[in-house]
């Protein structure tokens, strides 16, 4: 299901957040689809429970995932996950832009990373 790299240095409960939202936007877990339960989850990937269960919390209140009580948590049927993360990742590009336009660096440079990185 998912790799957690040991060394990144964000806490564990973002890289499980942030593996499962990586499947379920690429498709890979479609809309309603069970995921696995936090104990299953916490022993495949030798992590205590707590830290699955606080990256499924946040990907609840991301819209990315429902929990049913008493059934277990599904990918959400609404693809508002993902335009939520677009929104997220042009707030943190234009960041980026204005930094690189503060360090004085060309836009064309700018556009030639941008293209380096669709190779």
């Amino acid at each position: 299901m998912i790799q957690i790299n040991y060394n990144d240095p964000r806490p564990i409960y973002e890289k499980v957040k942030d593996g499962l939202r990586r499947l379920i936007l690429s498709g890979a877990l479609p809309p309603d689809s069970r995921l696995p339960s936090v104990r299953e989850l916490a022993m495949s990937l030798s992590i205590n429970p707590n830290t699955i269960q606080r990256a499924y919390r946040e990907l609840e209140s991301e819209g990315c995932i429902v929990s049913v009580p008493g059934k277990g948590s599904f990918v959400a049927r609404d693809g508002g996950a993902r335009e939520q993360r677009k929104r997220e990742l042009t707030e943190k590009l234009h960041a980026i832009i204005r930094e690189f336009d503060a360090l004085g660096v060309p836009r064309e440079e700018l556009i030639a990373l941008l293209k380096e990185g669709k190779e």
